[in-house]
């Protein structure tokens, strides 16, 4: 746990060197920090795959003749409009970002 780690150092560290430790500990927690935002957004892009995938094949198959039009552009199976499926998935995304 980070704050048990900074207590445990600031107890162990005289006052005229305090500053310096903090902000050693600050600058390892914005890194970890990042670290956990890159991981995330990682996961984030995969999921929105995925997501796009099952909603490309949930569009295709509840048509018989493999073709499904959505907003003015005609997808058909063994095609796939990335962009044009954003628009189910934007309403999904930004409950996943991080902010």
């Amino acid at each position: 746990d980070e704050m048990n780690r900074i207590h445990q150092i600031l107890l162990n560290t005289h006052s005229f060197f305090q500053t310096g430790a903090i902000q050693r500990w600050i600058g390892s927690v914005i890194d970890k920090i990042e670290h956990y935002k890159v991981e995330h957004q990682e996961v984030l892009k995969e999921a929105t795959t995925l997501l796009e995938l099952a909603l490309w094949k949930a569009n295709l198959d509840g048509k018989e003749d493999g073709v499904v039009e959505m907003e003015g552009v005609r997808f058909t199976r063994g095609s796939r409009k990335r962009a044009k499926l954003d628009m189910q998935s934007k309403n999904v995304l930004p409950f996943l970002e991080l902010k």
